[in-house]
């Protein structure tokens, strides 16, 4: 009898890696006919195209038969037309994989879910950095200070009414005191950002480190702005001890509120799948964008494009999104009346 077992359990084990083997080679005759699209839901030039061309070069290195993989955009409605297709209509069988903004997973959580997704269900293959945001005033603007940003307006850009552009400075405003206002109608941060040298507008509310120093590396090495408070723990040449805005919050609700909207950080540059991809499928993609994040090769060219990485893996992602739908009715509450929902 133990040996019928072992015999069964051999066999049972021969199977399973028959079938792995037949579901590589499958995808690899996919790839044969079909290219790796990459979507990206905001346009050229953004800090997420960035992010998507620098994965887009090395990642089919790390997939069966190498496929050719191509950016392209689906722009609309914040990424929520990119959410939308990728959660009905995208195929899934590895053809297509998408980044979206790292808020767009928490919008559910909190009541509003135009498209009707779950972002629990969506199979997420990783990140590909660690956000840490600031935010900054141009030198010329009477804002210096934390302090002088609770006493003075600070005109912003806002990208969209779901967009962290437009999100989280009302969230600062209701929660810690801030006089951001936001001027809505930017297509993209990187392009608002032209108009602070030109005097239109006067700082930015939540931009990522990673993305200034992308675009404008010598607004911080030659003070051309001032850091008023940041969200992570670190300094910034040039800019020691810059206060956490967390610090700047004291109530208990208040503050879980604001933890939860900065919760989306770890997300980064996050890329996903749609929903209902197989398991061993999905497991190779989500292996496969891991392996790409620790390529010296995949590294040297994010050093020479001088863009920060730092793997955030897909299991990491899920945890932190399933806390976040886990958060309390009343921190959940009092975020919606933050951002008046």
């Amino acid at each position: 009898m133990q040996k019928l077992t072992r015999r069964s359990a051999l066999a049972g084990l021969a199977l399973a890696c028959l079938a792995g083997s037949a579901q590589a080679q499958s995808l690899e005759e996919l790839y044969k006919t079909k290219q790796l699209s990459l979507l990206v839901f905001s346009g050229a030039g953004s800090t997420y195209d960035l992010y998507a061309r620098l994965l887009s070069r090395h990642l089919g290195n790390h997939l069966p038969g190498k496929p050719l993989v191509v950016v392209q955009y689906m722009v609309g409605a914040g990424g929520l037309k990119l959410i939308d297709y990728m959660n009905r209509i995208a195929p899934k069988d590895g053809s297509v994989i998408a980044s979206v903004g790292r808020g767009l997973p928490f919008e559910p959580m909190l009541g509003k879910n135009e498209v009707n997704f779950d972002p629990l269900k969506l199979g997420w293959l990783g990140s590909m950095n660690r956000e840490t945001t600031i935010a900054l005033a141009w030198n010329k603007s009477k804002v210096k200070t934390f302090d002088d940003l609770q006493k003075y307006d600070l005109l912003v850009p806002g990208t969209g009414a779901g967009a962290d552009s437009e999100i989280m400075p009302r969230a600062y405003n209701n929660l810690a005191g801030t006089k951001f206002k936001i001027i809505s109608g930017y297509r993209e941060t990187t392009e608002a950002s032209l108009q602070l040298e030109t005097g239109e507008l006067e700082g930015i509310a939540y931009w990522s480190y990673s993305a200034i120093m992308s675009a404008h590396p010598d607004w911080l090495r030659d003070k051309k702005v001032n850091i008023i408070f940041q969200t992570g723990k670190r300094d910034f040449p040039g800019y020691p001890n810059v206060p956490g805005i967390q610090d700047k919050v004291q109530d208990k609700t208040d503050r879980a509120a604001l933890e939860f909207l900065l919760d989306r950080e770890p997300l980064g540059r996050p890329f996903f799948v749609p929903p209902g991809m197989a398991p061993d499928r999905f497991k190779i993609l989500r292996d496969a964008f891991e392996a790409t994040l620790k390529d010296p090769e995949f590294l040297q060219d994010a050093e020479r494009g001088k863009i920060e990485t730092e793997l955030v893996t897909g299991a990491q992602i899920d945890e932190i999104l399933k806390t976040a739908a886990n958060a309390s009715p009343e921190v959940l509450d009092r975020v919606k009346k933050v951002l008046d929902r």
